[in-house]
């Protein structure tokens, strides 16, 4: 299962996992471009990238920085069923 972490200001969707058996967690960023979705794919807590399709060195380095900064709660909430069951919403 996969749930909504944040959507950027230019449409860039960042989604992730449930903790998996493996303890990992998977977090996906997609933007929609015309003609298809530029992508990549980080697996924490160890910041492993994969599947990066479409995204400038600029767009990786700032996608890698966000992560970074934001996995603390990505890893709790893939343990609490997302942000809204996090938050009780």
């Amino acid at each position: 299962m996969m749930y909504p972490f944040m959507t950027l200001s230019d449409g860039t969707e960042i989604v992730h996992s449930e903790k998996r058996a493996d303890n990992r967690v998977k977090v996906y960023i997609e933007k929609a471009v015309y003609g298809g979705f530029h992508n990549a794919t980080c697996y924490l807590p160890d910041y492993t990238w994969e599947d990066v399709i479409g995204f400038s060195e600029a767009d990786m380095q700032y996608y890698k920085t966000f992560v970074e900064n934001n996995a603390h709660l990505i890893m709790e909430f893939s343990q609490k069923g997302g942000f809204s069951n996090a938050s009780n919403f």
